[in-house]
């Protein structure tokens, strides 16, 4: 499948785009365009579209496309869950306090423009930072942490 967003990914769009490689959709594509672009991107190409006014998962309703795909997808995994707390306490302004790792994701997400080229090459250095994440709190959820 292909999918869409905006430009300069960052915390809940990188988050969107591991969720879906690693739990959706394997082969999937990712296209990243102007804000304004997105709809028409879902329309002419038949992409999904993600964090982005009038795309199918718009960052609206208070929720992050993170946590609208985990809904739609029935995702269940509780270190997924975990994680869609994290992700949401790092994008949505005034949330920071509901997860107290969420101000580090957002610090270092706020980051990957810094040390990437561009949006391709942040989801590839992006990926290792949420696959060890969630393999954190999978350990932890699952007793073999302390």
């Amino acid at each position: 499948m292909k999918w869409v967003t905006r430009k300069h990914i960052r915390v809940n769009r990188v988050a969107t785009a591991w969720l879906i490689r690693r739990f959706v959709d394997r082969e999937a594509e990712f296209i990243f365009v102007e804000p304004d672009e997105v709809v028409e991107v879902e329309r002419s190409q038949g992409a999904i579209g993600f964090d982005a006014p009038g795309a199918r998962y718009a960052h609206d309703r208070g929720l992050t496309s993170f946590e609208q795909i985990i809904q739609d997808y029935s995702l269940t995994d509780p270190a997924l869950i975990e994680l869609a707390h994290i992700v949401h306490a790092a994008d949505i302004p005034g949330a920071l306090n509901e997860a107290p790792e969420g101000a580090g994701l957002c610090a270092i997400s706020h980051g990957f423009p810094l040390v990437t080229k561009d949006d391709y090459e942040t989801l590839e250095k992006g990926f290792f930072l949420y696959d060890s994440l969630y393999a954190y709190l999978k350990a932890r959820k699952e007793g073999q942490l302390k």
